[in-house]
């Protein structure tokens, strides 16, 4: 499927979009889109792996709250450094994700939002169709990779699962992949962070035995129901996703085209 004979140890989850069949049975480039996770944890090995990869363009989804907590991303070379914050402070489970991966032991209040956490989730998917600062993040994130001189083009957030593989879905939809590929790309996320997911979820339960691991876990996962609840909303607003990248994302059939030319071989 994805293009992905490297690895970073500290960004488990990273990984190249290249290979996949878009349009016209045309491959998306290898090397050309990197989703990652937020790179603070790097090691010095990963670094030169990254640099063979060369980014040209690092977009950043996180918002400034999430960005100060976190340990600053590692980035060979100097690549343009563009923030795009996709972020809701009515919507908890954002923190809480940043919050747990960086381990730190979670506010009773945000505990307390959790209870219900994977309606939670599917709610936060719902946003990313039609919140604003969501529409301004994935429209401009889109538009950059549009231009041919911010390629190759690095895009995360913190774990880089949910608005990292929204925006996936977003630029591989617009490159012609079908549905069930990019559905296959975006749960791969699973295998790649399952032992990450264990060593937190353990460091987690000895901390705070409380904390009901039911809500931690739809936290630290992809699930279809989620990736469903925004394809659903699309639909709803939109009636169907070439409408959602024209209206709710601003992508001209020019911006289109200069993807396909850009990262379809």
């Amino acid at each position: 499927m994805g293009g992905r004979d490297w690895e970073l140890v500290g960004a488990p989850n990273a990984r190249d979009l290249g290979g996949m069949v878009g349009l016209d049975g045309r491959r998306v480039r290898a090397g050309r889109l990197i989703r990652t996770p937020a790179l603070g944890r790097l090691t010095d090995e990963d670094l030169p792996v990254l640099g063979r990869i060369a980014p040209a363009c690092v977009v950043d989804l996180r918002d400034d709250s999430e960005i100060a907590t976190a340990p600053p991303d590692r980035l060979p070379g100097a690549p343009r450094v563009v923030r795009l914050p996709v972020y809701d402070p009515a919507h908890p489970v954002f923190t809480a994700v940043s919050e747990v991966l960086l381990g730190h032991d979670l506010r009773a209040e945000t505990a307390l939002a959790l209870q219900g956490t994977p309606a939670a989730m599917a709610e936060i998917y719902r946003w990313f169709v039609t919140g604003g600062a969501a529409r301004a993040g994935f429209g401009g994130a889109a538009r950059l990779a549009a231009d041919a001189g911010n390629l190759p083009l690095l895009f995360h957030c913190s774990a880089g699962k949910d608005r990292t593989g929204w925006l996936s879905v977003v630029l591989l939809t617009a490159l012609g992949v079908d549905e069930a590929a990019i559905r296959a790309d975006y749960l791969r996320t699973n295998a790649q962070t399952e032992s990450l997911k264990e060593v937190v979820l353990a460091a987690m339960r000895a901390r705070q035995p409380d904390l009901a691991e039911a809500a931690i876990r739809p936290l630290m996962e992809v699930r279809g129901e989620y990736l469903d609840a925004a394809y659903a909303e699309v639909r709803r607003v939109h009636g169907s996703f070439d409408a959602y990248l024209r209206d709710g994302l601003g992508l001209t059939g020019a911006h289109l085209a200069a993807l396909r030319d850009n990262l379809l071989d």
